[in-house]
């Protein structure tokens, strides 16, 4: 009977061993190798995808905007004193003119506080008459007085030179010349002093009737007031247009600065649209715009930019240089493009989804024959609506694939049918 060595058994696990470990590693180098095998290249249908070729010419950059036309004359009217709303006299949407009586309002205050002021100017009136008239008197009779010394001081100057004369032939004393020659000195003495009593006596008139005159001139400015108070209780529109809006009800009461009705000018229109934030460097004053009312579109030029932003965009106003289309009117959206400046000699493509300017992006590029499209890196320019500028990555004539492609962020390379 044979006996088993025990040197063949030791060699017979010796191998399953071997075979095992061998098995073991052959297992782990093609799970590797698969881990490392990459995805297929998926298939894309080509109408499904946005392809835009590149090309080298001039590019227009624009920016668009969204907004509305406005009026360019807007008039609020408020109340200019405390009263009931009595009347409506027009509703809005009608043609006003200027003067136009909108509403009425009730304030029986200031209609007796407007009687009170006319019948206090009228007795200030009456006042400054009869004070003229009294100093008027006063001064003609200052002025016979002044007349009467100067009567007699130029008689006296007279008889003293006659009387000169005669002493010189001795014809009279010497007693009676200097008589005669004393009285016409006291008289041109008291002729120069009614002559300063006349002077200071006008300056008196015209200074106490300065005084009434002020009175009366305070006076009758209040009464202008009073009464200009009692018009506006008579609301006129102002303006010649629309009117817009009248936020108030009859038997309402209102108190000054209350804005009672809105009236503008439909004729005279401007957009007011909103830019975003990251585009609104370009925009400049008196650029050309195009407003598309979805009834016709109207040339324009920006007019104002405002200097303050609001929930990341930035107004600006644009003054319509074309005529209205029919059917524009106050609030109606529109859509606006500003042409910001046009560059020669560059290369441009359409405008990929996720495209910014100045950035560097990712783009599957068409092959030759355009049946795959490989990824690529490309580093864009400036930008326009429409199209942006391509700085490196991709040559004239190329053509790309600028639809969002965030789902083959995965694969370099799609298949296109």
């Amino acid at each position: 009977m044979d006996i088993p060595r025990k040197s063949q058994g030791r060699k017979r696990q010796i191998r399953r061993i071997i075979y095992a470990l061998t098995a073991i590693v052959a297992i782990g180098l093609i799970t590797v190798g698969v881990a490392r095998l990459k995805p297929a290249a998926p298939t894309v249908e080509r109408s499904s995808v946005w392809i835009d070729t590149v090309k080298r010419g001039s590019m227009l950059r624009q920016v668009r905007g969204l907004g509305s036309l406005v009026p360019e004359e807007i008039r609020w009217i408020p109340a200019q004193t405390q009263g009931r709303v009595e009347r409506i006299l027009v509703k809005p949407g009608t043609d006003v003119r200027a003067d136009t009586v909108l509403l009425e309002l009730t304030n029986p205050e200031a209609e007796q506080a407007a009687m009170e002021a006319t019948s206090q100017l009228k007795g200030a009136e009456a006042e400054y008459t009869s004070l003229r008239v009294s100093l008027e008197r006063r001064l003609l009779d200052q002025q016979a007085t002044a007349a009467t010394v100067q009567a007699d001081f130029s008689q006296a100057k007279l008889q003293a030179e006659v009387n000169d004369e005669l002493a010189k032939q001795g014809l009279i004393s010497q007693l009676n010349m200097k008589v005669s020659k004393v009285r016409a000195e006291e008289l041109a003495t008291r002729n120069a002093i009614e002559e300063k009593r006349l002077s200071i006596t006008s300056e008196e008139i015209k200074a106490a009737l300065a005084v009434q005159q002020e009175r009366v001139s305070q006076l009758r400015a209040l009464a202008a007031l009073r009464r200009s108070q009692v018009d506006a209780l008579r609301v006129r529109a102002g303006i010649d247009g629309v009117l817009q809006q009248m936020p108030i009800e009859v038997g309402q009461s209102v108190t000054p600065g209350t804005n009672l009705a809105r009236v503008s000018n439909p004729k005279r229109l401007k957009a007011e649209i909103r830019i975003a934030e990251t585009q609104i460097k370009d925009v400049g004053i008196g650029q050309p715009v195009t407003v598309d009312t979805r009834n016709g579109i109207i040339p324009g030029v920006v007019s104002r930019i405002d200097p303050a932003s609001q929930n990341a965009t930035v107004t600006v106003d644009v003054t319509l240089t074309g005529e209205l289309p029919r059917g524009a009117r106050p609030d109606l959206s529109v859509d606006d493009t500003i042409e910001l400046e046009r560059l020669e000699d560059i290369r441009y493509v359409g405008r990929p989804v996720h495209g910014q300017d100045h950035n560097s992006i990712s783009l599957f590029k068409l092959t030759e024959g355009g049946k795959q499209a490989v990824r690529v890196t490309v580093r864009l320019g400036r930008s326009s609506v429409n199209t942006i500028e391509i700085v490196e990555g991709l040559r004239e004539g190329e053509q790309v694939v600028l639809s969002d492609t965030a789902q083959w962020d995965n694969v370099n390379t799609i298949n296109l049918n």
